[in-house]
């Protein structure tokens, strides 16, 4: 068997044990590319009025959202432009899991809207995309493992797509329509999977970085990486004397002033009374890769240096950046809106190369049934 069968029957197989996840992979995929966008529409409760007066500080905030949810653990405070509603975040894993946003007034404290951030339709294509709609520590490694397969099967498929000379290198980059259907099903299983796999190759790679820790390791490594990639949330001193009763809101309006270029000014309340206080500065709301992350002890306000990737930008180094841009490059947002369409277009015809496999495969099975009826009713008259 030569060496293009072999890789011809691995393409095979694994497609047929893979193609179903697969495909609701790049489905759920399509349907969540556009989210931000979609929900910036529908959903008016996120912006306000620009009113000429202070926006009010985080601790009030607080006090704000955590009575509209009485009891539940507060994850963060985040300011985005003047017309912006500010987003108190709620969520917690164990023992009780949950996600809630408050929308909130920054000038008169009026809640807009509290919302449950694990239903809903975008929810809900999320847990498919991530988990299959199955409970996490199942579904998560399924999915990584589907997408791991479909790495191998992107790079199978171009070995197959290789053509063997000149003649055959003119019908490998062009459909053609005015054909049979079932030649009109291999082209677009050939030619639309060439161009795809340029542009999902990368979508996949990004998604294996969430799916795996040791391929997330291997990857920032091969680009020069020497930091961890883990997130650990330094410690504050919890023997100095505290100099202020809400150190979170002295540390926000000391950054409001500072870093006029943050589109999102996100701050974080220390977890514990050793944990520090976190502040997330996002220079381009629609991306996350440049958000400078600050660490600061909550007694002495002085800044905690972090050894893990998500530190200072100006610190980041072009692996920590390149590590940095994961979800971003995932998503398309690192080009802006045309890479997003791009990887909306590239995931759906990602998530057509099950069914045109599985149709092309299903006609050659059909084609060597009726070659060996042929060859019986031959058989049988002689």
């Amino acid at each position: 068997m030569s060496f293009k069968k072999i890789i011809g029957k691995v393409h095979l197989w694994l497609g047929l044990t893979s193609g179903a996840i697969v495909f609701i992979i790049a489905v759920t995929g399509c349907l969540y590319a556009f989210q931000a966008e979609i929900q910036e529409m529908t959903q008016p409760y996120r912006f306000v009025q620009a009113e000429n007066k202070p926006t009010i500080q985080p601790s009030r905030l607080r006090a704000i959202a955590e009575a509209e949810l009485p009891g539940k653990k507060i994850h963060s405070v985040a300011y985005g432009s003047k017309t912006d509603a500010v987003q108190v975040s709620f969520y917690q894993f164990e023992p009780e899991n949950y996600y809630d946003i408050v929308y909130i007034n920054p000038y008169s404290g009026q809640v807009l809207k509290a919302k449950d951030m694990e239903s809903g339709f975008f929810p809900w294509v999320l847990d498919g995309h991530f988990y299959l709609w199955l409970p996490p520590a199942i579904g998560q490694p399924i999915i990584a493992t589907a997408t791991l397969i479909f790495v191998v099967m992107m790079i199978s498929g171009l070995i197959l797509w290789w053509p063997k000379n000149k003649a055959a290198r003119k019908q490998r980059f062009s459909v053609k329509w005015n054909a049979r259907w079932r030649r009109v099903n291999y082209d677009l299983h050939n030619v639309f999977g060439f161009y795809m796999t340029w542009v999902v190759i990368f979508i996949a790679l990004t998604g294996l970085v969430w799916g795996f820790q040791w391929f997330a390791k291997a990857a920032y490594w091969s680009v020069g990486g020497e930091k961890s990639i883990v997130y650990e949330e330094p410690l504050s001193d919890k023997n100095a004397q505290p100099l202020y009763t809400q150190p979170v809101d002295v540390i926000w309006e000391q950054l409001r002033k500072e870093a006029t270029h943050a589109e999102v000014i996100e701050m974080h309340f220390p977890t514990s009374d050793s944990g520090a206080i976190e502040a997330a500065l996002n220079a381009d709301k629609d991306t996350y890769w440049q958000t400078d992350y600050r660490f600061y002890d909550q007694y002495t306000l002085k800044e905690i240096p972090v050894k893990h990737v998500w530190g200072r930008i100006e610190e980041a180094r072009t692996a920590d950046k390149i590590y940095r841009m994961n979800y971003d490059i995932h998503t398309g947002a690192v080009w802006g809106l045309p890479g997003k369409f791009l990887a909306f277009f590239a995931s759906l015809i990602a998530a057509s190369l099950p069914v045109t496999g599985v149709m092309i495969w299903l006609g050659r099975k059909k084609k060597k049934s009726r070659v060996s009826s042929s060859e019986f009713r031959v058989a049988a008259a002689t």
